[in-house]
């Protein structure tokens, strides 16, 4: 009796492991197989999963189909305060332009489809504005990769239209990623300066304009999630961009880009824009 007890005791313990496990398993706690757990290694992380933006550019080829656009027009491409810009084309006007904006990209999927939204049109001129969703809160993304993705666009441009403009935009700081704004400048800045490297590269700055004179950035200036711009943020946006636009491809013997009159949106807005912002754009100034 003395041997038997220990025994049993055992064989009960035994029992009972058997059955813990197999209830764990049943409740699905058991850890996946794979080679790296079979080697007693960490599972690695599931890769980020890239968006699929080839549905989007398709829609545009099948546009152009049916719709094609004027030759020579000017190419607005980017992200969404491209997108979303849908006064652009009379915002423009008299210069023929084209929006192949699509929202939540980065400048590296604008590399990837360059060819089929840009030089496909062969157009006069591209304004790019690019770089802000690489910067956003939690990107791994630096200002060098934004730089050198922008490098790359003009490089693939040239491969097939050595003679277009191109020109970049500033990105623009937001209260919605304001703690992003100290990348954000060193991209401007890294931008900026190989665009004076560049032949018919042109940086355009419209950033400065968006601070008021005590630093802050207006709330007017974004729609509620405090990212995209405003019909007052367009308005300032095309009296930066329009004239430089104008000076360059505009009808020569109506208007110039420096003594053009500002756009009445501007105007009613009571908008006016800062010295520094007229010497960040070459010099060009509005006709009161």
């Amino acid at each position: 009796m003395t041997t038997t007890r220990p025994v049993y005791l055992l064989v009960k313990c035994i029992i009972g492991a058997i059955i813990v496990t197999i209830l764990i398993a049943g409740a699905g706690l058991r850890v996946p197989y794979s080679a790296s757990t079979a080697s007693g290694q960490a599972a690695a992380p599931s890769p980020a999963k890239v968006q699929d933006w080839e549905p989007t550019i398709r829609k545009f080829e099948e546009s152009d189909r049916t719709n094609p656009p004027k030759p020579g027009s000017i190419i607005f491409a980017g992200s969404s305060s491209i997108v979303r810009w849908t006064t652009l084309a009379e915002d423009m006007q008299p210069l023929d332009v084209v929006n192949r904006g699509f929202g939540g990209s980065q400048f590296s999927d604008l590399v990837q489809y360059t060819k089929r939204i840009v030089n496909v049109y062969h157009p006069r001129a591209v304004v790019v504005y690019e770089g802000d969703n690489d910067l956003a809160p939690g990107s791994p993304k630096t200002p060098e990769m934004v730089a050198t993705d922008f490098k790359q666009f003009v490089q693939i441009v040239r491969s097939d239209l050595p003679d277009t403009w191109i020109y970049i935009v500033s990105i623009k700081p937001s209260t919605l990623r304001w703690s992003m704004w100290p990348q954000v400048k060193v991209a401007n800045e890294m931008m900026k300066d190989y665009s004076k490297t560049q032949r018919r590269v042109q940086y355009i700055d419209v950033a400065t304009s968006m601070f008021a004179a005590d630093g802050t950035l207006p709330r007017d200036l974004f729609v509620a999630d405090g990212l995209h711009p405003t019909p007052k943020l367009y308005a300032m946006w095309t009296a930066i961009i329009k004239p430089i636009l104008l000076e360059r491809f505009g009808p020569a013997s109506k208007m110039s880009g420096k003594n053009m009159a500002a756009p009445a949106e501007l105007l009613s807005a009571g908008i006016a824009l800062p010295d520094s912002h007229w010497r960040n754009n070459g010099g060009m100034a509005l006709a009161p």
